[in-house]
């Protein structure tokens, strides 16, 4: 299968330190891809990469063929990369409605908002309500739902249940999963890896900013090696 978001030899950091050493990956169309590994293995500076908001970066990442190394954050944003950061991810004086309004250069609009509150039911249900009143569940779904505004080709996750409580982990890590379902492949940027691995395609191990260990969520959840160096032993 050919893929939809294609990264080579990918170098990169802050200042003159690199973070990213020559980092290869690929994304299929609608697969699950957790990118793994330790603090300081380069994730969230490869998110920053893909995103086009690393301040130094060479090598190449291309969107479906095309070469968007070069293209500014909202460029990459119109050519299809969508994505649900960590924090400060809604508008919290604005209502649900008024949140996913504000996302920019969608035809139809009003229809597609629509078709979020089928996707995310319990939103319909608060559509009027501020999003700062959400619980930390409902406030990922509404980013997930703006992420899903402008039909994203990829969707990158930064560490999306870091926020969350122990109790809301699973029910995120559902909605994770029925993400690729929408047509949408996922970038999901994780430390709990053992867990996301449970819902996902394919893995990624980082260290030192390079690929370590790839290959099947299945294959590297039964690695022995993988176990004890990156995804911590089963409980």
């Amino acid at each position: 299968m050919s893929s939809i978001l294609s990264i080579r030899n990918l170098r990169g950091g802050y200042s003159e330190v690199d973070i990213l050493n020559g980092l290869d990956l690929d994304l299929a169309p609608a697969e699950i891809l957790v990118v793994a590994g330790t603090n300081g293995a380069g994730k969230s500076t490869l998110a920053k990469a893909v995103l086009g908001l690393l301040p130094r970066l060479s090598g190449t990442v291309s969107l479906a063929g095309d070469d968007i190394t070069r293209l500014p954050v909202e460029a990459r944003a119109r050519a299809g990369i969508g994505y649900v950061p960590q924090v400060s991810n809604v508008f919290p004086s604005l209502s649900i409605t008024e949140n996913l309004a504000v996302v920019e250069g969608v035809t139809g609009q009003k229809a597609r908002i629509e078709e979020m509150f089928v996707l995310f039911p319990a939103l319909a249900a608060r559509r009027r309500s501020r999003a700062g009143s959400l619980s930390g569940g409902e406030r990922q779904q509404l980013a997930f739902a703006r992420a899903l505004m402008t039909r994203p080709r990829v969707v990158v996750l930064d560490e999306p249940t870091a926020a969350l409580s122990p109790a809301l982990v699973e029910e995120s890590f559902a909605r994770i999963a029925s993400l690729a379902a929408t047509g949408a492949a996922v970038l999901l940027i994780e430390q709990r890896a053992r867990q996301a691995l449970a819902i996902a395609h394919r893995g990624a191990i980082l260290d030192g900013g390079r690929v370590a260990m790839s290959g099947s969520a299945e294959t590297l959840l039964a690695d022995d090696r993988a176990a004890a160096l990156y995804l911590g032993q089963q409980h």
